[in-house]
């Protein structure tokens, strides 16, 4: 038993080790990373780059440069994923990011987390809205394109609607128009199958 004991305490001082190098490699972006890490701890959806952008900045906590630099060690560290559709950057915590925000969210300031909070209450649906529908599209193996067109609830996929156009324009132009007419386009489903 106290063998067992003794392991599972060494292993948490190697990961805590771990984490506190890939968290503390800048000291001046500590705090830039721990903004960026309870921001997406804070939402049950992940983050457009744009979105973690805007707050930061409009808020003055840092310049463009070093909240770059912060994302890019974050991502680097595997605290953070960043998966690009189309023209959007969408950031989401890993599990390493939530355990490094546990040991270290003591280090924003109070207020800092609740402009944070007070921005996310305020500003929730538009958010989430913004990352919950999306579209991409392909050159597919027969040389027709595909528009990929996405509703998404939290982790569940409402609609997701493949469609074969034969040109880049066309498929372009769905995904585009897909932004603004998702809502209507999956009412009239809804309606017309229910």
């Amino acid at each position: 038993m106290f063998k067992i004991i003794s392991a599972d305490i060494s292993f948490v001082k190697h990961h805590l080790c771990i984490l506190r190098k890939h968290l503390m490699t800048q000291d001046p972006l500590t705090l830039y990373k721990l903004i960026v890490l309870y921001m997406l701890d804070r939402v049950a959806f992940p983050l457009t780059q744009a979105q973690v952008f805007e707050f930061i900045l409009d808020k003055e906590y840092t310049n463009f440069l070093n909240l770059q630099q912060a994302i890019s060690e974050l991502t680097g560290a595997g605290l953070i994923t960043a998966k690009s559709i189309r023209n959007r950057t969408h950031l989401e915590l890993t599990d390493d990011g939530r355990e490094t925000l546990n040991f270290f969210q003591n280090r924003i300031s109070p207020s800092i987390k609740d402009d944070i909070n007070k921005y996310f209450k305020e500003n929730e649906f538009e958010l989430r809205n913004e990352v919950s529908v999306y579209s991409d599209y392909y050159k597919a193996t027969n040389g027709e394109y595909e528009a990929n067109l996405v509703i998404r609830e939290k982790e569940i996929e409402l609609v997701n609607i493949t469609l074969s156009v034969p040109t880049e324009e066309i498929a372009e132009g769905i995904c585009d128009k897909w932004e603004s007419k998702s809502q209507d386009i999956y009412n009239d489903i809804v309606k017309k199958l229910f």
